[in-house]
């Protein structure tokens, strides 16, 4: 899927990333734990215009390769209908309601408890 645009035979090393930019080949080190920020240094002039059409890469062999860039990503799965549909029904809701009496008498004791823990007092005394 990938044509090589042009062969330099760069020697590659395990702890550095190569990169393509502006036609010229890049190598910077690799993100490890513990270690500073790699500065990158300039490998080969590789001599070629760069098309925005396509992402320019460092392959296997060390020659710089191209393939057609995607542009709006991959398609999507469509979802099938009938399950989706029934997945998504909203749940009944109780029509039952509350004593207005209970829900009051809640509120006041939670309101008792609130206080208490915020005055302080916990009824030990302090030495």
């Amino acid at each position: 899927m990938a044509e090589k645009v042009a062969k330099l035979g760069v020697e590659r090393e395990k702890d550095f990333m190569y990169y393509v930019k502006d036609g010229e080949v890049w190598k910077v080190q690799r993100k490890q734990p513990g270690v500073p920020k790699g500065r990158p240094e300039k490998v080969a002039d590789g001599g070629f215009e760069v098309d925005t059409n396509y992402i320019y890469f460092v392959d296997r062999d060390g020659d710089v390769a191209r393939a057609k860039r995607a542009v709006g990503g991959q398609k999507r799965k469509k979802k099938g209908g009938k399950k989706a549909a029934a997945r998504r029904k909203p749940a009944k809701k109780s029509t039952k309601k509350k004593p207005a009496k209970k829900a009051a008498k809640k509120k006041a004791a939670q309101g008792k408890k609130s206080k208490q823990g915020k005055s302080g007092k916990t009824g030990k005394k302090r030495r």
